[in-house]
Protein backbone atom coordinates (compact mmCIF):
# COMPACT_ATOMS: atom_id res chain seq x y z
CA UNK A 1 0.00 0.00 0.00
CA UNK A 2 1.10 3.55 -1.05
CA UNK A 3 2.84 5.36 2.31
CA UNK A 4 0.18 7.68 2.32
CA UNK A 5 -2.95 5.96 2.77
CA UNK A 6 -2.58 6.45 6.30
CA UNK A 7 -3.41 9.74 5.63
CA UNK A 8 -6.67 10.02 3.24
CA UNK A 9 -6.19 6.65 1.09
CA UNK A 10 -8.30 3.37 1.20
CA UNK A 11 -7.03 0.18 0.64
CA UNK A 12 -10.27 -0.77 -0.24
CA UNK A 13 -13.41 1.38 0.11
CA UNK A 14 -21.72 7.50 -0.37
CA UNK A 15 -25.09 9.21 -1.94
CA UNK A 16 -26.57 12.44 -1.32
CA UNK A 17 -25.58 15.46 -3.81
CA UNK A 18 -25.26 19.31 -3.38
CA UNK A 19 -28.47 19.76 -4.40
CA UNK A 20 -30.22 22.03 -6.26
CA UNK A 21 -33.53 22.60 -3.59
CA UNK A 22 -36.78 24.53 -4.54
CA UNK A 23 -34.43 27.71 -3.53
CA UNK A 24 -30.85 27.42 -3.99
CA UNK A 25 -28.64 29.26 -1.74
CA UNK A 26 -26.62 32.03 -3.28
CA UNK A 27 -22.83 30.76 -3.19
CA UNK A 28 -19.83 32.74 -1.81
CA UNK A 29 -17.24 33.93 -5.20
CA UNK A 30 -15.35 30.60 -6.47
CA UNK A 31 -17.87 28.14 -4.81
CA UNK A 32 -19.08 26.01 -7.99
CA UNK A 33 -20.53 22.88 -6.65
CA UNK A 34 -23.70 21.87 -9.03
CA UNK A 35 -26.36 20.98 -6.83
CA UNK A 36 -27.92 18.39 -7.72
CA UNK A 37 -30.73 15.82 -6.74
CA UNK A 38 -29.95 12.49 -6.47
CA UNK A 39 -31.52 10.43 -9.62
CA UNK A 40 -33.19 7.30 -8.94
CA UNK A 41 -34.04 4.50 -10.77
CA UNK A 42 -37.44 3.27 -11.84
CA UNK A 43 -37.28 0.33 -8.76
CA UNK A 44 -34.87 2.09 -6.24
CA UNK A 45 -32.23 0.72 -4.69
CA UNK A 46 -31.75 -2.27 -2.23
CA UNK A 47 -30.83 -1.49 1.09
CA UNK A 48 -29.94 -5.06 3.72
CA UNK A 49 -28.64 -6.11 7.00
CA UNK A 50 -30.66 -5.46 10.09
CA UNK A 51 -28.84 -1.66 10.94
CA UNK A 52 -29.42 -0.20 7.54
CA UNK A 53 -32.92 -1.07 7.15
CA UNK A 54 -33.53 -0.35 10.82
CA UNK A 55 -32.42 3.38 10.16
CA UNK A 56 -34.03 3.46 6.66
CA UNK A 57 -37.41 2.09 8.16
CA UNK A 58 -37.12 4.84 11.17
CA UNK A 59 -36.62 7.91 9.10
CA UNK A 60 -39.80 9.77 7.39
CA UNK A 61 -37.03 11.50 4.81
CA UNK A 62 -36.56 7.88 2.97
CA UNK A 63 -39.36 6.63 0.64
CA UNK A 64 -40.20 3.47 0.58
CA UNK A 65 -41.06 1.01 -2.15
CA UNK A 66 -40.70 -2.60 -0.41
CA UNK A 67 -39.68 -4.93 3.08
CA UNK A 68 -39.04 -8.04 2.32
CA UNK A 69 -38.43 -10.65 5.57
CA UNK A 70 -37.67 -13.83 6.19
CA UNK A 71 -39.51 -14.96 9.59
CA UNK A 72 -36.35 -14.83 11.28
CA UNK A 73 -35.35 -11.57 10.11
CA UNK A 74 -38.90 -9.89 10.65
CA UNK A 75 -38.32 -11.46 14.40
CA UNK A 76 -34.80 -9.86 14.65
CA UNK A 77 -36.29 -6.50 13.11
CA UNK A 78 -39.04 -6.33 15.03
CA UNK A 79 -36.58 -7.00 18.16
CA UNK A 80 -35.15 -3.65 17.23
CA UNK A 81 -37.90 -1.58 16.21
CA UNK A 82 -41.60 -1.68 16.98
CA UNK A 83 -43.48 -3.38 14.55
CA UNK A 84 -45.86 -0.08 13.60
CA UNK A 85 -43.80 -0.49 10.41
CA UNK A 86 -43.91 2.89 7.59
CA UNK A 87 -44.49 -0.52 4.62
CA UNK A 88 -45.93 -3.59 5.06
CA UNK A 89 -43.65 -6.58 5.24
CA UNK A 90 -43.11 -9.32 2.35
CA UNK A 91 -42.37 -12.68 4.05
CA UNK A 92 -40.20 -14.65 1.70
CA UNK A 93 -37.81 -17.48 1.51
CA UNK A 94 -34.05 -16.84 2.40
CA UNK A 95 -33.27 -18.80 -0.68
CA UNK A 96 -35.57 -16.48 -2.72
CA UNK A 97 -33.88 -13.37 -1.06
CA UNK A 98 -30.44 -14.58 -2.04
CA UNK A 99 -31.17 -14.39 -5.44
CA UNK A 100 -33.06 -11.07 -5.13
CA UNK A 101 -29.86 -9.52 -3.70
CA UNK A 102 -26.70 -12.04 -5.23
CA UNK A 103 -25.33 -14.74 -3.47
CA UNK A 104 -22.89 -13.55 -1.05
CA UNK A 105 -24.76 -10.76 0.77
CA UNK A 106 -25.11 -10.98 4.09
CA UNK A 107 -28.68 -9.52 4.38
CA UNK A 108 -29.54 -11.01 7.67
CA UNK A 109 -33.27 -11.90 6.43
CA UNK A 110 -34.23 -8.31 5.79
CA UNK A 111 -34.24 -6.09 2.71
CA UNK A 112 -35.88 -2.59 1.76
CA UNK A 113 -36.10 -1.66 -1.46
CA UNK A 114 -35.91 2.43 -1.47
CA UNK A 115 -35.38 6.15 -3.33
CA UNK A 116 -32.20 7.65 -3.12
CA UNK A 117 -32.46 10.50 -0.16
CA UNK A 118 -32.59 13.86 -1.13
CA UNK A 119 -30.08 16.18 1.01
CA UNK A 120 -30.05 19.63 2.34
CA UNK A 121 -28.28 22.20 0.45
CA UNK A 122 -24.62 23.15 1.64
CA UNK A 123 -25.56 25.91 3.51
CA UNK A 124 -27.80 23.97 5.54
CA UNK A 125 -26.02 21.48 6.47
CA UNK A 126 -23.10 23.52 7.83
CA UNK A 127 -25.71 24.94 10.43
CA UNK A 128 -25.14 21.10 11.35
CA UNK A 129 -22.15 21.55 14.28
CA UNK A 130 -18.93 19.84 14.41
CA UNK A 131 -16.67 18.67 11.31
CA UNK A 132 -16.77 18.36 7.63
CA UNK A 133 -14.96 15.89 6.02
CA UNK A 134 -14.34 15.63 2.22
CA UNK A 135 -13.80 12.81 0.26
CA UNK A 136 -11.43 12.82 -2.59
CA UNK A 137 -12.29 10.35 -4.92
CA UNK A 138 -12.73 7.23 -2.45
CA UNK A 139 -14.19 4.33 -4.13
CA UNK A 140 -14.30 1.42 -2.26
CA UNK A 141 -18.19 1.50 -0.61
CA UNK A 142 -17.28 -0.07 1.82
CA UNK A 143 -14.38 2.32 3.27
CA UNK A 144 -17.12 5.28 2.23
CA UNK A 145 -19.87 3.54 4.67
CA UNK A 146 -17.47 2.97 7.14
CA UNK A 147 -16.11 6.65 7.42
CA UNK A 148 -20.23 7.59 7.74
CA UNK A 149 -20.49 5.72 10.52
CA UNK A 150 -17.38 7.31 12.01
CA UNK A 151 -18.67 10.84 10.85
CA UNK A 152 -22.14 10.13 12.98
CA UNK A 153 -20.10 8.59 16.05
CA UNK A 154 -17.83 11.45 16.41
CA UNK A 155 -20.15 14.34 15.30
CA UNK A 156 -19.51 15.16 11.86
CA UNK A 157 -21.82 17.72 10.28
CA UNK A 158 -21.40 16.03 6.73
CA UNK A 159 -19.52 13.74 4.25
CA UNK A 160 -18.90 15.57 0.87
CA UNK A 161 -17.95 13.50 -1.93
CA UNK A 162 -17.15 13.76 -5.63
CA UNK A 163 -19.71 13.35 -8.08
CA UNK A 164 -18.07 11.08 -9.93
CA UNK A 165 -14.99 8.20 -8.96
CA UNK A 166 -17.30 7.99 -5.70
CA UNK A 167 -19.47 5.06 -5.14
CA UNK A 168 -23.43 5.53 -5.45
CA UNK A 169 -25.74 4.96 -2.82
CA UNK A 170 -26.66 1.54 -2.16
CA UNK A 171 -26.74 -1.54 -0.07
CA UNK A 172 -22.81 -2.34 0.62
CA UNK A 173 -22.34 1.55 1.56
CA UNK A 174 -25.87 1.59 3.66
CA UNK A 175 -25.06 -1.74 5.23
CA UNK A 176 -20.96 -0.72 6.18
CA UNK A 177 -22.49 2.91 7.74
CA UNK A 178 -24.67 0.49 10.30
CA UNK A 179 -27.39 3.27 9.37
CA UNK A 180 -25.21 6.38 9.56
CA UNK A 181 -26.51 6.81 5.88
CA UNK A 182 -29.93 7.97 7.54
CA UNK A 183 -28.53 10.34 10.00
CA UNK A 184 -25.36 12.41 8.53
CA UNK A 185 -25.87 14.01 5.26
CA UNK A 186 -24.00 12.93 2.21
CA UNK A 187 -23.35 15.29 -0.35
CA UNK A 188 -22.10 14.97 -3.93
CA UNK A 189 -20.03 17.84 -5.51
CA UNK A 190 -18.83 17.83 -9.33
CA UNK A 191 -15.40 19.85 -8.35
CA UNK A 192 -13.72 19.05 -4.93
CA UNK A 193 -11.40 22.09 -5.05
CA UNK A 194 -14.80 24.52 -5.72
CA UNK A 195 -16.37 22.33 -2.95
CA UNK A 196 -13.04 23.58 -0.47
CA UNK A 197 -13.03 27.28 -1.76
CA UNK A 198 -16.86 27.21 -0.27
CA UNK A 199 -16.28 25.89 2.83
CA UNK A 200 -13.06 28.47 3.26
CA UNK A 201 -15.90 30.94 2.48
CA UNK A 202 -17.88 29.31 4.80
CA UNK A 203 -15.26 30.20 7.84
CA UNK A 204 -14.12 27.07 8.11
CA UNK A 205 -10.04 25.30 7.88
CA UNK A 206 -9.35 23.17 5.19
CA UNK A 207 -6.85 20.20 6.16
CA UNK A 208 -5.65 17.69 3.70
CA UNK A 209 -4.51 14.09 5.50
CA UNK A 210 -1.67 13.02 3.81
CA UNK A 211 1.75 12.02 4.66
CA UNK A 212 3.93 14.39 3.25
CA UNK A 213 2.21 17.18 5.95
CA UNK A 214 4.99 19.11 8.02
CA UNK A 215 3.08 19.17 10.56
CA UNK A 216 0.69 16.26 13.00
CA UNK A 217 -2.72 16.92 13.48
CA UNK A 218 -3.85 18.18 16.41
CA UNK A 219 -6.64 19.45 18.46
CA UNK A 220 -4.42 22.48 20.12
CA UNK A 221 -2.95 23.32 16.18
CA UNK A 222 -7.11 23.76 15.41
CA UNK A 223 -7.53 25.96 17.83
CA UNK A 224 -11.00 27.46 17.94
CA UNK A 225 -11.49 27.02 14.03
CA UNK A 226 -13.72 24.71 12.39
CA UNK A 227 -12.41 22.53 10.79
CA UNK A 228 -12.63 20.58 7.33
CA UNK A 229 -10.48 16.93 6.71
CA UNK A 230 -9.83 16.17 3.10
CA UNK A 231 -9.02 12.47 2.70
CA UNK A 232 -7.72 11.02 -0.60
CA UNK A 233 -8.04 8.32 -2.84
CA UNK A 234 -7.49 5.11 -2.12
CA UNK A 235 -4.02 3.79 -4.52
CA UNK A 236 -3.72 8.01 -4.84
CA UNK A 237 -4.00 10.06 -2.66
CA UNK A 238 -4.92 13.32 -2.33
CA UNK A 239 -4.90 15.00 -6.15
CA UNK A 240 -2.61 18.03 -6.75
CA UNK A 241 -5.37 20.31 -7.06
CA UNK A 242 -7.24 19.01 -4.30
CA UNK A 243 -3.96 19.65 -2.27
CA UNK A 244 -2.58 23.03 -3.23
CA UNK A 245 -6.32 24.15 -2.26
CA UNK A 246 -6.44 23.16 1.25
CA UNK A 247 -5.47 25.71 3.88
CA UNK A 248 -2.20 22.54 4.76
CA UNK A 249 -1.36 19.56 4.76
CA UNK A 250 -1.02 17.90 8.26
CA UNK A 251 -0.28 13.54 8.81
CA UNK A 252 -1.23 11.30 11.84
CA UNK A 253 2.08 10.83 14.22
CA UNK A 254 2.53 6.88 14.36
CA UNK A 255 5.18 6.15 16.85
CA UNK A 256 4.61 2.18 15.93
CA UNK A 257 6.42 2.78 13.16
CA UNK A 258 3.83 1.66 10.63
CA UNK A 259 3.42 3.45 7.48
CA UNK A 260 -0.42 2.98 6.62
CA UNK A 261 -3.58 2.60 8.06
CA UNK A 262 -6.67 2.16 5.96
CA UNK A 263 -8.72 5.66 5.11
CA UNK A 264 -11.67 5.01 7.14
CA UNK A 265 -9.39 4.35 9.92
CA UNK A 266 -7.80 7.28 9.61
CA UNK A 267 -10.54 9.42 9.53
CA UNK A 268 -11.74 8.03 12.44
CA UNK A 269 -8.32 9.04 14.55
CA UNK A 270 -8.49 12.25 12.55
CA UNK A 271 -11.87 13.28 13.32
CA UNK A 272 -11.35 11.82 17.23
CA UNK A 273 -8.44 14.56 17.82
CA UNK A 274 -10.18 17.23 15.99
CA UNK A 275 -13.14 16.92 18.81
CA UNK A 276 -11.10 15.89 21.38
Amino acid sequence: MDKRDSHGKAGNGGRHKLPRGPHPHRRPQGDAPRDRRPASSAGGLWLYGLHSVEAALANPARRLRRLVVTEEGEAALAGRLPHLWPIQPERIERDRLDQMLGRGIVHQGVALQADPLVPPSLNDALKRPGPVLVLDQITDPRNVGAILRSAQAFGAAMVIAQERNAPEEGGALAKAASGALERIPLLRTVNIARALIALKAAGLWVMGLDAAGLSHLSRDAIGNRRAALVLGAEGEGLRRLTRETCDELVSLPMPGGMESLNVSAAAAVALYEIIR
